[in-house]
């Protein structure tokens, strides 16, 4: 047989030149070009052709110029070899070779050539040139056909990644090879040549073993060849393939086969079996796919072929995510990226997993069984059997089988097919019981990516005029390709639309999904098939979680909502439907949640809103769990005095292990959960629960005040006040007033901070709540002692140690004793203060209230040093310093450290307290509190005068005077009064 030897060679590894010595072609983009062309030689190829399958993922922008330097370097290579060249023609470029020089077109051209010569032979009579007895000549088509498939060195273009567009003739190509390797046996077994046929029969069997022509043509040759014996053994081991793996009984063609040969009549050949079906069933890809490029990769790497034995376990991948977030697209977008590494064909199956009842698996495989051409009366009848003949049919046959939307892994079991193939399955539930699956949870588009795809579909230049609307819009839309895509469908219907009126219709929550529908487009009906699914508590709770704000959430808060002390079913149940997205871990190192907006807007609808079944009653249990924890973490505080709450038990509290976990030092817990205690009580007050709103607000006043978080204390109070007026809750009416009374008196405003303690005092009284009556009281003498006006605040104070005296409340008659000492400092009647003083920080060591101790600590402190004192000045000062640092009050702390730098200034040891106030300085910046900065600030400016640095005082000085005017402007936040001097609750 002549040997061929042409130039170019795709049937196998990419080569060019001699065998012995082929050229080197370097760079995959210039070996994926010179194959797209060889597939393609002597027809001209579109340059738009070239660049999609060089580039199929981005486009650059300099594609055809890079198209053209790559056919440049492929000219200057390539040189005259074989006599082809490239060619430029007006829409691309055309590779002109010989035939002879490319081995595609010459298995083309040999078997076109054996086929006209096998008609011209049974044309002419034995005998003549072109019969029967002509083997050997040149237009033999037995030798036309041996040359022909000599030319084949494996899978075509083995060494170069592939592209989707070349399928269509790599899939022509290997029918050709069949039909030519199925034609060469029958002319072999025509001319007695039963040997060859039966290897070359054996050859196509390893291919194809189910196909049973094949299996009676190997028989027939055997018989012929007098191996009888060996053809009955080919039956038996056909018979047991096709039983063993498909679970069917040899057709009648091969089994009269076999009956003719145990019966020792001539026989005839089987009937050919029907043709082959090849399902190519992928929807259409996604023209405008945008981004994922890391997603992209790691699943179509994982569906190669390329690094699996091909008799190995199916390749799986798990596509999982939320409603909307693209899962089918990837899916689809990389099927096609591999769809011609799988010849046998690509399945794609709608398991309808959130629909209201999920495809059943053998109705899915009757679907699959049909597409495969094995459908019909010939159908199993149940699941199993269809699921072993599926894998039948599917086995050395390389098929790609995307199953969208799956419901569970029962589902998809199966339908998963044998060795050599490949399966995506998409659901919104994580599904890892498959396995050796790859799991891929997709999550939203980056916000580069969103605008990428809002700008391919509204118009990149429109989004880029108006970026920040464009931003709004984006971040309403969660950044989910199915919510950008319907935004952008709206903004491509209404090209006048400036790009702010959607952003503004989008931001109402509750009409957000009413607005994000396009045509049969929408996002609510995507969340409200995957909330279908759930079982009835995650159901109920995904519904009242939606009411409950935009913050991540503790575990407890799920059980709390259904009434629960534990419910980690129910939040894995909606973990695990991509509903509720983990988002780290809290200060006591648990999981904390968190329902992402559109998913929370189709929460509240689902929950008819705050008002609607169930939904007030749900929130108020987990605003009665964080009323409890807060209280709790309030009690472990340095100082909890005058702390107000609602009378009577919560009705729902945390389960003991979520309550025991509480650190012992409660601060780096409140500094977590600070937003989301803040959010509640907006939302409670929003929702009208009057007594959960100022119970909470109430419970973080002691860790506001410790950390000047009066921002938030003051918004807090507000909208709780506002709700005890709605539900004409006088106690919490007051309690509110009284809080934000103590914030005014902190911010220096005096006015505002009187008439607040005085009408809540006025409502105590009628309420007859002595003790709040009390509170109120010290407030107003402490108003009364800033401003100056002390005989009306001794005359206050006077009256509320009269009324925690009646109540036995010796905690109020410490702080009573202090509060009058401090105003008789003011007044330098250092006796009187003295007695004051001393009487408070007996009762304070009586009664166990370390934090009140040292507070009286600094002001005896205080009384020593006008006395000149300095010694036990200084040892007061320390004291008190030493009880604040064991407590972890640092602001109070912060005043020790600036009184006793104070005390070093007078001693004249100027390093210490440089030291110290600068330690007090950095802890008021902080913390925010403006006040005390002032006076640190002031306080070094001083020291550094004193010590001839006048350029650094002076900036220390101008600082502080700047900063005292912004405090008398109301500029500031955080101001407390000097030498911590505080009012009620300190």
């Amino acid at each position: 047989m002549a040997v061929d030897r042409p130039a170019f060679r795709v049937l196998g590894p990419l080569e060019v030149g001699p065998p012995e010595r082929p050229l080197r072609i370097a760079g995959t983009k210039s070996r994926i070009l010179l194959a797209s062309l060889l597939l393609d030689a002597n027809r001209a190829v579109a340059a738009d052709h070239l660049a999609e399958i060089l580039w199929p993922l981005s486009r650059p922008r300099s594609a055809l110029a890079n198209l053209r330097t790559y056919v440049s370097s492929l000219r200057a290579v390539l040189g005259a070899t074989g006599g082809a060249r490239i060619l430029a023609r007006p829409s691309g470029y055309l590779f002109e070779v010989p035939a002879g020089q490319l081995d595609v077109l010459l298995f083309e051209d040999l078997v076109a050539g054996a086929r006209a010569a096998a008609r011209a032979g049974r044309d002419a009579a034995p005998g003549t040139e072109g019969g029967p007895d002509t083997a050997g000549r040149a237009e033999d088509p037995a030798g036309l056909l041996d040359r022909a498939l000599a030319l084949w060195r494996g899978d075509p273009l083995a060494d170069v990644p592939g592209s989707p567009l070349w399928d269509a003739r790599l899939e022509s190509l290997a029918g050709l090879r069949l039909s030519a390797s199925e034609e060469l046996t029958a002319l072999r077994m025509e001319r007695g040549r039963h040997a060859e046929a039966v290897a070359g029969l054996r050859g196509l069997l390893r291919e194809h073993p189910f196909r049973e022509d094949l299996w009676g043509r190997l028989m027939l040759a055997l018989d012929a060849a007098g191996r009888q014996a060996e053809a009955l053994d080919a039956y038996a081991a056909a018979r047991r393939q096709l039983v063993t793996e498909l679970g069917v009984e040899p057709g009648a063609g091969l089994r009269r086969v076999h009956a003719d040969i145990l019966a020792g009549r001539p026989a005839t050949e089987a009937a050919p079996p029907p043709p082959v079906t090849v399902p190519r069933q992928l929807p259409p890809d996604v023209p405008d796919f945008t981004g994922r490029t890391g997603t992209v990769s790691a699943l179509t790497r994982a569906l190669s072929r390329e690094r699996r034995p091909p008799d190995g376990p199916p390749a799986v991948a798990v596509v999982a995510g939320p409603p909307g977030v693209g899962k089918t697209a990837l899916a689809v977008h990389c099927a096609h990226a591999v769809r011609r590494a799988y010849p046998g064909g690509q399945l794609y199956l709608d398991l309808g997993g959130t629909a209201s009842a999920p495809a059943d698996p053998g109705e899915l495989l009757a679907e699959a069984l049909r597409a495969l051409g094995a459908g019909g009366a010939g159908l199993p009848p149940t699941t199993r059997e269809r699921s072993a003949l599926y894998r039948s049919l599917l086995a050395g046959r390389p098929a790609l089988v995307v199953l969208d939307d799956a419901a569970d892994a029962a589902q998809v079991r199966p339908l998963l097919p044998g060795s050599g193939c490949a399966v995506v399955v998409t659901s919104r539930r994580r599904i890892t019981e498959l396995p050796g699956a790859l799991q891929i949870d997709l999550d939203a588009l980056t916000p580069a990516e969103a605008e990428e795809l809002l700008g391919r579909i509204a118009g990149a230049d429109r989004v880029r005029r108006e970026r920040e609307a464009a931003a709004e819009i984006l971040r309403a839309c969660d950044h989910l390709p199915l919510a950008v895509r319907i935004a952008g469908a709206r903004l491509a219907a209404r090209p006048g639309w400036p790009l702010a009126v959607l952003r503004r219709r989008l931001a109402d929550e509750a009409n957000r999904l009413g607005e994000l529908r396009a045509g049969d487009l929408e996002v609510r009906g995507s969340f409200d098939r995957s909330y279908r699914t759930l079982p009835g508590d995650a159901a109920r709770a995904f519904g009242a979680l939606g009411l409950l704000g935009t913050r991540p959430l503790p575990g407890w808060v799920v059980g709390a909502v259904l009434g629960r002390d534990r419910a980690d079913d129910v939040t894995d149940a909606l973990v695990d439907a991509n509903l509720l997205r983990l988002a780290g871990t809290d200060a006591l190192g648990r999981p904390r949640y968190l329902l992402p907006g559109l998913a929370r807007c189709s929460a509240r609808e689902l929950a008819g809103g705050p008002g609607g079944a169930g939904g007030t009653d749900a929130l108020a249990r987990v605003l009665d769990g964080w009323t409890v924890l807060a209280g709790d973490a309030m009690a472990r505080l340095p100082t909890t005095l005058f702390s107000l709450a609602p009378a009577g038990e919560p009705r729902w509290r945390p389960d003991g292990e979520t309550a025991a976990s509480l650190p012992t030092d409660p601060l780096p817990w409140f500094d977590a959960e600070r937003e989301t205690l803040t959010e509640a009580v907006r939302l409670a007050a929003d929702a009208g629960l009057a007594g959960a709103a100022w119970g909470l607000a109430a419970a973080l006043v002691p860790y506001f005040d410790l950390r000047c978080h009066f921002d938030e204390w003051r918004s807090t109070h507000r909208a709780a006040l506002e709700a005890a007026r709605r539900a004409g809750d006088r106690g919490g009416e007051a309690a509110m007033l009284r809080g934000l009374a103590q914030v005014g008196l902190y911010q220096d405003r005096y006015a505002e901070a009187g008439e607040m303690f005085a009408r809540s005092r006025v409502i105590f009284h009628e309420l007859g709540d002595a003790r709040g009556e009390a509170v109120s009281i010290c407030g107003l003498g402490a108003v009364n002692h800033f401003r100056g006006r002390h005989v009306e605040a001794l005359g206050h104070f006077r009256m509320a140690l009269a009324i925690f005296a009646a109540l036995e409340d010796r905690g109020g008659e410490a702080y009573v004793r202090q509060a009058v000492g401090r105003v008789c400092l003011v007044l330098r009647d250092l006796g009187r203060a003295s007695a004051w003083l001393g009487g408070a920080l007996r009762l304070a060591r009586e009664i166990g209230d370390p934090h009140r101790e040292a507070c009286v600590s600094m002001q005896l402190g205080r009384l020593h040093d006008l006395a000149a004192d300095a010694e036990e000045a200084m040892r007061f000062q320390g004291y008190a310093l030493d009880i604040f640092e064991e407590l972890g009050d640092r602001h109070c702390g912060a005043y020790a450290l600036q009184n006793l730098g104070g005390l070093q200034v007078t001693r004249g040891d100027r390093s210490h307290a440089s030291a110290q106030l600068q330690r007090s300085l950095e802890i008021f910046q902080q913390l925010g509190d403006r006040s005390g900065e002032a006076a640190a600030v002031q306080r070094l400016g001083e020291l550094h005068r004193s010590a001839g640095r006048t350029g650094l005082a002076r900036d220390y000085l101008h600082h502080a005077r700047a900063l005292r005017r912004e405090l008398l402007g109301g500029a500031g936040g955080g101001i407390r009064p000097a030498a911590c001097a505080p009012p009620p609750g300190r």
